[in-house]
């Protein structure tokens, strides 16, 4: 008997009346993480990782129903069991188990192999079906080490510093930012954030997380201030009067997307650095392969591209519509 089925508000386990990432409000929502495409407003109530409690009070309210839990902590929905497991996206982000009379789906939300220093890492969980995401599901998406991407950001950092210059790095404020602020050199210079990010890094710590300390931009801090520095700012703030205070600066761009010739170009950066929190194309392999599934359900990214390569290696691939966006293509604070 199969625990999920899609729906128009997304997908729902029927035998315990809850959904997974629902994309329209519900009664009761099991979250896998914190982002906005999985994580929405208007929920009941939700159930999510000890560690996005605090971001989610922040992105969605502090009045909303919330109940958290640990990873590997089982609970019994209705007779369902349900629990969590790292799926290395961000703090806080898991797989979600659920077995019922011996029967295992695993919904995996977004997730990444590498270790990244900040968040768990993936844990694979054996299942006989696999929700998996696709975001970078065709070969050409292969990440470099992570520790040499961060030898070319401080190495850019470096660089405009010594010519009297400040670099904005845009990345998404809740993972990535947080990534890139574990991994700086900051004998380079200070480093400072934007407010939305700044708010991230708050509430990550009050749910046990250890980050530097950064200061936040303000409308109060000298210009001065920010030569040399490295200023860390959402992908929502690119192109906007917000960056004047900053001048003369050079741009960057964390992304995946940035393993694409010409994505620098199009976003109008000067600099573009391939940094991913979601699986390469052989992360997302061995991951799928570690599951043992017997069935591989796809959402977004190139699902169609990916579940035929699937199909091919003798693997019960299928595609399954959701709302879910992965690592946009288009700037965004996910």
């Amino acid at each position: 008997m199969e625990l999920l089925k899609n729906t128009d508000s997304g997908l729902f386990c029927e035998l315990g009346n809850f959904f997974i990432d629902p994309w329209k409000p519900v009664k009761r929502a099991v979250i896998t993480h914190a982002h906005s495409d999985h994580s929405r407003w208007g929920m009941s109530h939700y159930l999510a990782h000890e560690q996005s409690k605090s971001v989610m009070n922040l992105r969605l309210g502090k009045d909303i129903s919330l109940d958290t839990v640990s990873y590997g902590q089982v609970i019994s929905v209705q007779g369902v069991r349900v629990s969590f497991h790292p799926a290395g996206h961000i703090p806080g982000s898991s797989q979600i188990r659920l077995e019922y009379k011996g029967r295992v789906e695993v919904v995996s939300g977004d997730y990444k192999l590498a270790e990244d220093g900040l968040s768990e890492a993936f844990e694979p969980v054996g299942c006989h079906s696999f929700v998996s995401e696709c975001t970078f599901g065709l070969p050409i998406y292969q990440w470099e080490d992570q520790q040499a991407v961060f030898a070319k950001i401080n190495g850019w950092w470096a660089e405009n510093a010594a010519n009297g210059r400040c670099s904005v790095l845009f990345a998404y404020a809740l993972g990535k930012a947080q990534r890139i602020i574990r991994h700086l050199d900051t004998s380079i210079g200070p480093t400072w954030v934007h407010g939305a990010i700044w708010n991230t890094n708050e509430a990550l710590r009050a749910d046990g997380l250890d980050l530097p300390v950064v200061e936040k931009v303000s409308d109060s801090t000298p210009k001065d201030a920010y030569r040399k520095a490295l200023i860390i700012a959402p992908p929502s703030a690119l192109g906007t009067p917000w960056l004047k205070r900053f001048a003369p600066f050079r741009t960057g761009i964390g992304s995946g997307w940035m393993n694409i010739r010409g994505a620098k170009r199009r976003r109008a950066a000067d600099a573009g650095f391939v940094l991913s929190d979601h699986a390469d194309w052989r992360g997302l392999n061995e991951a799928i392969a570690a599951t043992g599934a017997e069935e591989v359900l796809l959402t977004h990214g190139f699902t169609d591209s990916y579940a035929r390569y699937l199909c091919e290696q003798g693997i019960n691939a299928s595609v399954l519509a959701t709302h879910f966006v992965g690592e946009a293509t288009e700037p965004m604070d996910q």
